[in-house]
């Protein structure tokens, strides 16, 4: 077995197919874990990976956690969906048995930019919608409605608040465009009810036992995106700010826990996917606009949002479009003319890139959008950008010169990247102790002489790509592991500071005198405030980072998964 990697057990892997994990994504699910959800939940979910499909009694025997903890755990996973459950290896009546996957914990990474998605689509309404459903792993559509209207009103000028049925829209766009899907019912479960065991009105501690071999996608049922008729007349509540309404707003939650509107037991998840082909179909459109121009980024764009409900999400190109097509569906705004727009087309097809193909003559011409080689070429790309930023432009140049040419000896790598010899000589070693670059024999006669024998240079795209995510896993693990120390090296400080905001807070919203909250903000020290700042500011930065090489992870991810998928 490859060194650093976790594989299930033999007797313990699930019935799809195998699934290997390394020591750095394991490790970066356990933090993430952590983070989110505490260390109880991290330990199961650690354990989980590591050990594959288990029952309840196993789970408790190897972890030791008490069996209360574990129900918690397992409820908070897969009320997130991050762990699923079905009948036990034996058939029906063996008990129940919990696996999870690296894919589902490392979507939590990701989090921030679901949400600014949303944002940058349906404004501040679709952005609460999206972080209420991720905090929270599912609601029905009515509960989601609420907190959001609640939350809009929160955050307006006196007098003014949200209406339920702008919400409502906003849910419904989402839901349109497969941005959000129904959870999948349980098979066999007498009524509605939610896809996993940990609905919202569930008990913590009383996950409840499917009937099916296996969950359900939630595409697999008719009703996914099918948005119910809800009765919400309505507009959203500001929150009491004083101690003494705290019965009131108990009182207020029981009123609302026992409402109906139409939509119980039908609970809303996000799809993760939708997002995922949305993040690769940017990715494309944003590198034809820095290779080509802003209009062939328009065409592209077109055709990928033409091609949306008829593409298949593992399809490595979209179907066929007309120049026709095209043209009709082109932005108003951009007033490109018929001529122009063959002239495009052509440009791209001629592209070395190859994003965009020729499938046919019909129609003007048919045209497809590349997508495995679009990603290929996004890959690449990257690769040679992480060359060039570790071991600078003369051992990117022979990285790509390798990439083009696939097997060069070191004389013709010389001679083509127009290296001396001594300097390009330890450039391809450096780049072959860094394994971005390989070394292939070719002997002449079969007793593999050096004197008879041919030493080509080459790089393997695919396997290097997969190198370098593993590298992705570990720095972006590193990055978390900081955060964390430096968020718990400063704690006392934190909670002070968020104390006097609170107090701040309580006082603003009662009208208070103008002295006494400056005697408030005064309980914080000038070296605190500067050592708050700085903490703030090298806690912003590691995020940027984090989310900065999560974009390249979901690229070579992409690339990895397109290429198996092809290949299969």
């Amino acid at each position: 077995m490859h060194r650093g990697t976790v594989r299930a057990k033999p007797g313990e892997r699930s019935q799809r197919a195998e699934v290997c994990m390394t020591a750095q994504e394991v490790r970066l699910c356990g933090l993430l874990l952590r983070e989110h959800f505490g260390e109880v939940v991290e330990k199961v979910g650690t354990h989980l990976l590591k050990s594959g499909a288990q029952n309840l009694r196993t789970i408790i025997h190897e972890t030791g956690i008490s069996l209360d903890l574990i129900r918690r755990s397992l409820c908070v996973l897969v009320q997130h969906g991050i762990c699923m459950f079905s009948s036990g290896r034996k058939g029906p009546g063996s008990p129940m048995e919990y696996q999870t996957s690296c894919d589902r914990i490392l979507r939590i990474l990701r989090f921030p930019r679901y949400i600014y998605t949303a944002k940058t689509l349906y404004g501040d309404t679709g952005e609460l919608i999206i972080e209420e459903l991720l905090q929270r792993g599912e609601m029905t559509m009515s509960s989601t409605v609420k907190t959001v209207a609640d939350r809009l009103t929160q955050n307006m000028e006196e007098g003014r608040s949200m209406d339920y049925s702008e919400v409502s829209s906003a849910f419904s766009k989402l839901v349109e465009t497969h941005f959000l899907q129904r959870c999948p019912p349980m098979a066999g479960a007498g009524t509605t009810k939610s896809a996993t065991p940990a609905t919202p009105g569930t008990p913590a501690g009383t996950p409840a036992a499917p009937v099916s071999t296996a969950p359900p996608t939630p595409e697999s049922f008719p009703d996914c995106y099918k948005v119910p008729h809800v009765t919400l007349i309505g507009r959203g509540k500001r929150q009491l700010s004083s101690e003494d309404g705290e019965d009131q707003r108990n009182a207020k939650k029981a009123r609302m826990d026992s409402e109906t509107h139409g939509d119980e037991g039908i609970y809303w998840q996000v799809n993760f996917e939708r997002f995922h082909l949305h993040f690769r179909d940017q990715a494309i459109i944003s590198a034809v606009a820095n290779k080509l121009d802003q209009t062939s980024s328009e065409i592209v764009r077109t055709m990928l949002r033409m091609s949306e409900v008829t593409t298949s999400p593992i399809a490595t190109c979209t179907k066929p479009l007309s120049a026709n097509e095209i043209f009709r569906s082109l932005p108003t705004s951009y007033n490109i003319a018929r001529p122009i727009l063959d002239q495009y087309l052509t440009l791209l097809v001629d592209d070395p890139m190859e994003f965009v193909g020729k499938a046919g003559e019909s129609g003007g011409g048919m045209y497809v959008v590349n997508l495995h080689r679009a990603l290929a070429n996004l890959a690449r790309a990257t690769l040679e950008s992480v060359v060039q930023e570790r071991f600078g432009s003369r051992s990117a140049r022979i990285f790509r010169l390798l990439l083009r040419k696939r097997h060069l000896e070191q004389k013709q790598v010389e001679d083509f990247a127009m290296i001396p010899a001594k300097e390009a000589k330890d450039m391809l070693y450096t780049l072959l102790s860094q394994n971005l670059v390989q070394l292939q024999e070719i002997p002449k006669t079969p007793d593999y002489a050096p004197s008879r024998t041919f030493y080509l240079y080459t790089v393997n795209q695919l396997p290097t790509a997969r190198m370098l995510l593993q590298n992705c896993y570990k720095t972006v693990a590193n990055l978390v592991e900081r955060r964390l120390f430096e968020s718990r090296e400063s704690k006392r400080l934190l909670e002070k500071s968020q104390r006097i905001e609170a107090i701040l807070a309580s006082l603003q919203a009662s009208g208070a005198e103008p002295e006494q909250l400056t005697e408030v903000e005064e309980m914080i020290t000038a070296p605190e405030k500067q050592q708050l700042e700085a903490l703030r500011l090298h806690i912003n930065k590691l995020d940027s980072a984090e989310n900065q090489v999560d974009e390249t992870i979901f690229l070579l991810e992409s690339y990895i998964n397109s290429t198996a998928t092809s290949a299969s």
